[in-house]
């Protein structure tokens, strides 16, 4: 029988202990903030029916769903996002869970789309959300709570932009283009990536605009300089439309109880230029991005959307809220050497080099796990030297070295591997206290 070659499929990946071990910490990070502003776990299935999410997202997003036929002839896909699946969750669970309902998703979601740096076919969100009201404090809480997780994280130098949709919708209506929102939207979302030349080119084609109209649109995405700055421009540029009004003012409220909640202002940039390119967004629009790696891209993106429930429901369901891409994130941090090199959970390392004294060794990694420090014990008794070699190609922090002279002694050698320093602790398994004192300084 020929061997079959071990292979991945292209935009997938496997996740080695070192990159498995920092991701969960990530997750179990997430989980933490948004349990702390009061947002509980849900999970939903894979596989929807196709009906529920295709003309959801955009175009775009509706060619990248994975769709087939299951065993019983039903058309379904896999999700794309965790927000359309918690549109009809809502929809459909909204009677016994009652308004507001804030929730948290993190499980991986599948895209069709061209693989590229820190981006794959299948990937995990993050996703929180507040299901059932329009207060523009839902709206701020949801900037706080990017701040917060970002912080929690790890990381100081971040810009959360915010950014509208009213006040692009309400400058479409201004130039009679409200019918072409869609289109001129999508072509917007490109500015950074494009460019000013080839987004106007594109806006026109696309959108089937003129040249003046595409240019008045371009002048409101070009606004810059600080918040208030920007805030004075915008009636103008706008043309002092009334829902565009509408929108600059809750932006403004957003702005300043962004910062009433903690947000420093210099985390907050004001960018009329994003559009999201997602099609269900209404109101607020975020974007995350990392000064260190802006190249990178968003990595906690969101808004409002307060129609999307409306395809399942009668039932008003207005919601926001945002996600993390985990698995961007985590390639930002490979490439600031961020992530740690370890690839064991556990900080002890327990050599096992005597026969004759096996169960005190196990005696010992119990003794210590049940005082809360993770270890783990060598299998084979093996010479000490390859086992301390096998510590320190996984990242261990401290190893207990220990042969027949330490325990009839009633003693073992604690060794910090990163600086090999070593040191003689009293230990009995009925008095593992100054070995416990003894790890807990060196670990933490």
């Amino acid at each position: 029988m020929s061997l079959i070659k071990p292979r991945t499929l292209s935009g997938f990946r496997d996740y080695l202990p070192s990159v498995m071990i920092p991701r969960e910490a990530l997750m179990q990070t997430a989980r933490e903030v948004f349990r702390s502003y009061g947002f509980a776990p849900i999970d939903t299935p894979t596989l929807e029916y196709l009906e529920v999410l295709s003309g959801k997202g955009s175009d775009e997003t509706d060619r990248q769903i994975y769709r087939f036929q299951d065993n019983g002839g039903r058309e379904v896909g896999m999700r794309f996002d965790l927000t359309v699946p918690l549109a009809r969750f809502a929809a459909q669970h909204i009677g016994v869970l009652g308004t507001p309902f804030k929730r948290y998703h993190i499980a991986p979601v599948w895209r069709g789309e061209r693989p590229q740096k820190g981006r794959y076919r299948e990937f995990v969100q993050c996703d929180f959300d507040t299901i059932g009201t329009e207060s523009v404090l839902a709206d701020i809480e949801a900037v706080a709570v990017i701040n917060g997780l970002l912080q929690a994280i790890g990381f100081d130098r971040f810009t959360i932009s915010i950014n509208n949709r009213a006040v692009l919708t309400g400058l479409l209506e201004h130039l009679g283009l409200a019918d072409k929102s869609v289109p001129v939207l999508r072509s917007l979302d490109k500015l950074a990536k494009i460019g000013r030349e080839k987004t106007a080119t594109e806006m026109c084609e696309a959108a089937e605009i003129d040249p003046s109209q595409a240019e008045a649109v371009l002048k409101l995405a070009e606004c810059d300089g600080d918040a208030e700055s920007i805030f004075s421009q915008l009636p103008e540029v706008t043309g002092g439309n009334e829902l565009a009004a509408s929108g600059i003012d809750r932006l403004q409220q957003i702005y300043q109880g962004a910062v009433a909640s903690g947000v420093p202002a210099n985390r907050l940039k004001v960018d009329v230029s994003i559009a999201r390119g997602l099609d269900y967004y209404t109101g607020v629009i975020f974007e995350t991005t990392l000064d260190d790696l802006p190249t990178i891209g968003s990595v906690c993106s969101g808004g409002r959307y307060d129609n999307l429930a409306g395809i399942y429901t009668k039932q008003h369901l207005p919601g926001i809220g945002a996600s993390l891409g985990l698995d961007r994130l985590l390639a930002a941090m490979e490439q600031l050497n961020l992530l740690p090199t370890a690839s064991t959970p556990a900080p002890v390392f327990v050599a096992y080099f005597d026969k004759d004294f096996r169960d005190d060794y196990l005696r010992l990694a119990a003794n210590l796990r049940t005082a809360g420090i993770k270890t783990e014990v060598y299998p084979d008794a093996k010479k000490l030297g390859a086992q301390l070699k096998y510590a320190d190609s996984h990242g261990f922090t401290a190893a207990i070295i220990a042969g027949g002279n330490e325990w009839n002694e009633s003693r073992v050698q604690v060794k910090t591997l990163a600086t090999q320093d070593k040191q003689d602790i009293a230990y009995s398994h009925e008095s593992p206290d100054d070995l416990v004192a003894a790890l807990n300084a060196i670990v933490n």
